[in-house]
């Protein structure tokens, strides 16, 4: 097992000026050029990269953002403010503005299932139509079109 930690740590590319890192780089820039920059940085700065990222982490940790995120994401979309009368209010108008959509979609949908039926209709008044003008034609030129 340690032997095979070794191995996998010995291929890894590491941040160094090495014919593969040189070579990954110009091709990445041959292929895309922000690869390529991508691999400069890493060569560059790739030893910093594991400490940049830890104190990244740290400074997010004791950041005062990072407290006002978890309790937006904590709360329910409309928390209380306090004031009793100014929240019983806006519960009593989004619950008349929750139910005026629920009718606004009962409309839409009858509309919806009135437009598939004449669809429908006007389909099957057109399929009698050829196949009335089908008969008419297949039966010969006795009878007149009209």
């Amino acid at each position: 097992m340690d032997r095979m930690m070794t191995t996998t740590k010995s291929c890894m590319i590491k941040p160094a000026w090495t014919p593969v890192t040189i070579g990954l780089m110009v091709l990445g820039f041959v292929v895309f050029w922000p690869l390529g920059l991508a691999m400069l940085a890493y060569i560059l700065w790739g030893d910093r990269f594991e400490g940049m990222a830890r104190d990244a982490r740290d400074q997010w940790r004791g950041s005062q953002l990072k407290g006002a995120f978890e309790q937006m994401s904590n709360t329910t979309a409309y928390a209380r403010t306090g004031n009793v009368a100014f929240d019983d209010y806006r519960e009593r108008e989004l619950k008349r503005l929750e139910e005026e959509r629920a009718k606004l979609d009962a409309m839409r949908a009858d509309f919806d299932d009135f437009l598939r039926e004449l669809r429908r209709a006007r389909d099957q008044e057109e399929f009698d139509r050829f196949m009335a003008n089908r008969g008419r034609s297949s039966g010969g030129s006795e009878a007149a079109p009209s």
